[in-house]
C-alpha cells in the first residue's frame, strides 16, 4: 500500500470562516468513522432521518421521482419508502466520505464481487472497458474495493462546494486510476484506446442537449447519448456495474454485460437499453438509489416542470 498523502493541501481560501460549518461536518463525520461498522450504518441511518426532517425541498424531489417510477404505489408506501431512501441516503454519506477520508482502509473484504472475470477477460485482450454505472449506494466504497482488484479511472461531475470538491478530488485519486471530469470527452476516449477502464454513470440529467427522450420506467427521460457513440468510437467492451449494502454491513457488486447488438445504429434503442438495465438494478433495491437527483427535469419543449 502507497503511503497516504494529507487529505488537503490547506490554502486560505479552505480555511475562509465561509467552510467553518463543512470542517465541522468533516470533522464529526471522521470521528464517526472510527466507530464499528455497524454502529457506523446506524449512525448514518440517524443522518438521513434528519435529514429527511429538515431537507423540505429534498425531500418533495424523491416523492415526485417516486410517484413517477411507482405509479401504482399506494400513497402511504411512497412515503414509507421516502423515508427508508433518506437512512439510506445516511449511511451512504458515510460510506462515501470514509471512502474519500480513509482510502487505506480494507475495502476488499467487505465486498463480494460477481462477474469479475468480465474486466479481466477484456483487460486480456487489450480491449478498453466502459464500465456503465450507477447512482446506487456505497458507490465510491464499492468502486474503491473493484478498482484494487483491477484499477480502472473514473469519470466525475465537480462539486460547486470548494472545500467538498478537494476532498471529494483527493480522496478518489488515491482510489483510482485517475479521475476525469465528465466534460472531457477526449480524454475518456484516449483511456478507452489505450485499452483501459473507465467508470460513467449515464443515470444523470445532463440536460437537452446531446440527449433523447428515451423510457426510464416507462416515463420519458432525457437520456445522454454519449454512451453509445463512445463505446462505436472506440471499439470498448460495455460493461455494467451496479452496487448493493447487504443487511450485514457487507456489500455486493454485480457486473455483467451489455446487449450483444449494444452500440447499434440506433442511438434510441441504445439509450433505451441502458435505461433498462439501470431499472433492473435499481429494482433490486430501490430504497439505495439516490432519488435525491432531479432525474426529470429536463422536459421536451412545451411540457410543464416537474420540479
Amino acid at each position: 500500500m502507497n503511503s497516504v498523502k494529507p487529505l488537503l493541501n490547506p490554502t486560505y481560501e479552505l480555511i475562509h470562516p465561509k467552510y467553518w460549518l463543512n470542517w465541522v461536518g468533516i470533522a464529526l463525520l471522521s470521528i464517526v468513522c472510527l466507530l464499528p461498522r455497524r454502529s457506523r450504518t446506524a449512525f448514518g441511518s440517524l443522518i438521513g432521518l434528519l435529514a429527511f426532517v429538515i431537507a423540505k425541498r429534498r425531500r418533495k424531489i424523491v416523492g415526485k421521482n417516486l410517484r413517477i417510477c411507482f405509479p401504482n404505489l399506494p400513497d402511504k408506501e411512497v412515503k414509507e419508502k421516502i423515508v427508508r431512501n433518506f437512512r439510506s441516503s445516511g449511511t451512504a454519506i458515510l460510506e462515501t466520505f470514509e471512502a474519500w477520508a480513509f482510502p487505506q482502509r480494507d475495502f476488499e473484504s467487505l465486498v463480494e464481487i460477481e462477474g469479475l472475470e468480465l474486466l479481466m477477460e477484456a483487460k486480456e485482450r487489450g480491449q478498453g472497458v466502459l464500465l456503465v454505472g450507477n447512482h446506487l449506494c456505497s458507490l465510491d466504497l464499492c468502486g474503491a474495493a473493484l478498482s484494487r482488484k483491477i484499477p480502472f479511472h473514473v469519470m466525475y461531475k465537480r462539486n460547486k462546494n470548494l472545500l467538498i470538491n478537494t476532498i471529494m478530488n483527493n480522496g478518489r485519486k488515491r482510489n483510482f486510476e485517475s479521475i476525469v471530469e465528465r466534460k472531457n470527452v477526449r480524454r475518456v476516449i484516449k483511456i478507452l484506446r489505450e485499452g483501459s477502464i473507465i467508470w460513467y454513470g449515464p443515470d444523470q440529467d445532463f440536460g437537452e442537449k446531446n440527449s433523447v427522450f428515451v423510457p426510464f420506467f416507462g416515463f420519458p427521460t432525457a437520456t445522454i447519448t454519449a454512451t453509445s457513440r463512445i463505446a462505436q468510437s472506440t471499439k470498448a467492451s460495455v460493461i455494467f456495474m451496479s452496487q448493493y449494502r447487504k443487511e450485514n454491513s457487507r456489500y455486493f457488486v454485480k457486473l455483467s454485460v451489455a446487449s450483444k447488438n449494444f452500440p447499434s445504429n440506433d442511438i434510441s434503442a441504445d439509450c433505451e437499453l441502458i435505461n433498462k438495465k439501470i431499472e433492473e438494478a435499481i429494482l433490486l433495491a430501490p430504497d439505495q438509489y439516490w432519488w435525491l437527483h432531479r432525474r426529470f427535469k429536463t422536459r421536451p419543449l412545451g411540457e410543464e416542470k416537474i420540479y
